[in-house]
Order: C-alpha cells, then structure tokens, then sequence
C-alpha cells in the first residue's frame, strides 16, 4: 500500500491527515503546536502514521500547508493554506462556492470553482480581531472554556454591542458590562455577532455564493456557526472534517503528487526518498 499525508502548522494547532491512493482518509489528528514548530509538524506526522497503524515507508508523499508549513522536516511540497481549504472544502463539501476559514490568529474568505481551485480570497491576518483569539481572550473574562461559550452564546436574548473588536481591548470592554450587570449569555452572544459581522465584510468583497463552507478549528463552536448563518441568511456546511480541512487538502494535493509519480516509478525512475529518511535519529 502506498499513502499521502498532509500537515498543517497552525499558529495554535496541527493537523495531520492521511489518506490512500483511492483518497479514502485513513487517519487523522491534532496536536498543540506549542513554540516549537518543526517538532510539532514531525509529533503530528508520526501520530496519524501510528494511529492509521501503517508502516512509514508505506508514506511516499507528504505535502506542508498553514502558516508553518515550511517547516514540515518531511514535506515534499509545501502549499498555502487559502489552496488546501478550498480543495478539502470541496472534496468534502462538492457543492461549495465560498469557503470561511476563522483559525487562531487569521480569518480567509474564498471563491472558489467547482474543482475547488481559489477563484479570488480576502483575508485578515493584520489583527486578531475576528479569530480564534479573540474568542479565547472573551471566554477567560468571563472565566468559561473555549470550548464552552457556543452554547451559553446562544442563551442569550439581549446582546450586547461591543464599542471595539480589537482583542487587547475586549477585555475591559466585557469587564465593563459585567460591571454593568449584562449576563454572561447576552456578552457572548454579543462578541459572536461582532466576529461574525467583521466576517461577513470579508466574504463579501470575494463575493458570497452557495454553497459556503466553514473551515478552520472554530467552526467546532455551535455559537459562531449560527451567527455566521444569521448574518449570512443560509445554512453552513460544517461536519466532523471541518477542523481538518487545510490538512485535507493537503494530503488531497499529496496523493495527486503521488499518482503523477507512479508512471515514472513504472518505468523505472528512482522514486523520491520516503519520509521516514527524513526523521530517523531525530
């Protein structure tokens, strides 16, 4: 058996992927990333080979993506992240027109074609303010998990209106409607309609067409999809791959590498050193 891999290095997380030579996917994980990048790409590429239980020379081709992607100690290729979300997107979701991404620290809006190729992108990677950050720094105010303040945003009834989304200011800003009284439910409630308003303007300068996807470790939170929606006036695409997209697509564009490979390896020609080279007495 012969498989693909992607990894993406994100700001907070890495994702790995693996797939087939028939593109089924086989495994996949996530893992901090932690300050240590290059390990971080080689703990993740090492796990999802573990978890799949396949043999590493079995891996021909791997493929970086995400803002580390250079640092993928086995890639064979590295390929932006705005590519690898609109090529998992589509495979995943085929219907898809416009892809979201909302990560740790950046958040894309994509067109893209029926193929999945990127048609046109925007993207806000100046600031925090609409990502994953910005939700972190609003859930330690009011002293919840990340994971947690979806749900307690939809509880609420009255949102609050933020006098800023800038994510050094957040905090006093929710101090201040605590202090106020404001329920924990209507501030969040609020913050996610912030984000979710400062997204939609990035969608629309690429344009909005169905169907639009959410990519990207926030898509998990319930909250910022059903804001997104309300804003947007149609239903998401959100599944279980969600959060694994950008590796998807990766490993998508690996396996494709490597289908290119196997006539030249039929008729001969030495193939690429597997990654496993790479990695062994590291």
């Amino acid at each position: 058996m012969q498989y693909a891999a992607g990894v993406d290095i994100g700001s907070t997380q890495t994702k790995a992927v693996l797939m087939d030579a028939a593109r089924a996917i086989v495994a996949r994980t996530v893992i901090p990333t932690g300050a240590h990048v290059v390990r971080a790409g080689r703990r993740a590429l090492e796990a999802v080979v573990a978890e799949a239980g396949v043999k590493a020379e079995e891996v021909r081709c791997v493929i970086g993506t995400g803002y580390g992607r250079y640092k993928v100690e086995a890639g064979d290729a590295q390929v932006t992240e705005i590519s690898c979300h609109a090529r998992g997107a589509q495979f995943i979701f085929p219907g898809t027109r416009t892809v979201i991404d909302m990560g740790g620290q950046d958040t894309k809006a994509i067109r893209t074609g029926p193929d999945g190729s990127v048609l046109d992108f925007c993207m806000n990677d100046k600031c925090a303010a609409g990502t994953g950050r910005f939700l972190a720094a609003a859930a330690d105010v009011v002293g919840l998990s990340l994971e947690g303040i979806g749900e307690v945003s939809l509880r609420g009834t009255k949102p609050i209106r933020l006098t800023s989304v800038c994510t050094v200011f957040v905090e006093s800003d929710i101090m201040n409607y605590l202090a106020q009284r404001k329920s924990v439910e209507d501030i969040l409630a609020g913050v996610h309609q912030a984000i979710a308003s400062r997204t939609i303007g990035l969608v629309r300068r690429v344009g909005v067409e169905e169907e639009v996807t959410f990519t990207g470790g926030v898509a998990r939170n319930i909250g910022m999809v059903r804001a997104l929606e309300d804003k947007l006036g149609t239903k998401l695409n959100v599944g279980p791959e969600s959060h694994f997209m950008g590796a998807l697509g990766a490993a998508l564009f690996a396996v494709d590498r490597l289908m290119a490979a196997a006539p030249r390896e039929a008729a001969g020609v030495e193939a690429a050193p597997v990654w496993s080279d790479g990695l062994e007495g590291r």
